[in-house]
């Protein structure tokens, strides 16, 4: 799988201590398991300044990102990695192009697992006041927005998407089981068995500490493993 992001700070993405550069995302770049590259707009505007924006029409607050960078962003990027494909004697990229956008489709974990079936996923992340809306109706395949709230710019839906998809390409977890999808969500627990809260509390100038015990539910330290479930399906999401 590889992951395309166009965007005009492509320096988040590629940071050595950054997020992508961590834990599972990296082994999983490093195993050659998914690729993820950042593309900088500004270098696919013709402008002298690499200006990639402009004020809206009909007036507003704020910036709008252009079309055409945008364009020949995502041409570049979809042609170069056919081709690169098809020279190497491999099958033509399954490609699909996503625009963040508030407007978009409510981003799940089934969505996920539908965008993990595709072989190169170009993410464009709008800033400022969003981008031209010809790129919705003519470069984009669709929108998404991972919630319904506003984000400074599309960047972090793009980590957040690359990272749920990632999860669901065979390899990169190390075992299937890992998925949280496949076992349900429940409370989990690891050693010691007991922990113990002291609280003081104050009573006047009289000080008195009082004792409160954290213990593990015993169904989990009897080794029944068909009673485990029973109580993991109770509580899970299932």
């Amino acid at each position: 799988m590889k992951f395309d992001v166009l965007t005009i700070f492509p320096q988040i993405f590629s940071a050595k201590d950054g997020y992508l550069n961590q834990s599972i995302i990296k082994r999983a770049q490093e195993k050659k398991l998914v690729q993820v590259k950042a593309h900088d707009i500004r270098k696919f505007s013709k402008d002298r300044h690499k200006k990639v924006d402009d004020r809206p029409f009909g007036g507003g607050a704020g910036m709008v990102l252009l079309f055409e960078p945008i364009a020949r962003a995502v041409q570049k990027v979809r042609i170069r990695n056919q081709e690169s494909r098809i020279k190497n004697g491999a099958k033509a990229k399954k490609t699909r192009t996503i625009l963040f956008s508030t407007r978009g489709k409510k981003f799940t974990n089934k969505e996920a697992k539908r965008l993990a079936k595709y072989d190169q996923l170009v993410l464009i992340c709008g800033r400022y006041e969003g981008v031209d809306e010809r790129v919705v109706k003519t470069v984009a395949d669709e929108e998404i927005s991972i919630g319904d709230y506003v984000l400074t710019g599309g960047e972090l839906a793009a980590m957040v998407v690359i990272d749920s998809v990632s999860r669901q390409i065979p390899g990169v977890l190390g075992k299937k089981e890992s998925l949280e999808e496949e076992q349900g969500s429940y409370p989990t627990y690891t050693r010691p068995e007991i922990i113990e809260l002291k609280v003081k509390s104050k009573k006047g100038k009289e000080e008195k500490t009082k004792g409160k015990k954290l213990i593990v539910p015993k169904v989990l330290l009897s080794g029944n493993h068909k009673e485990i479930s029973k109580w993991r399906e109770k509580f899970g999401n299932k």
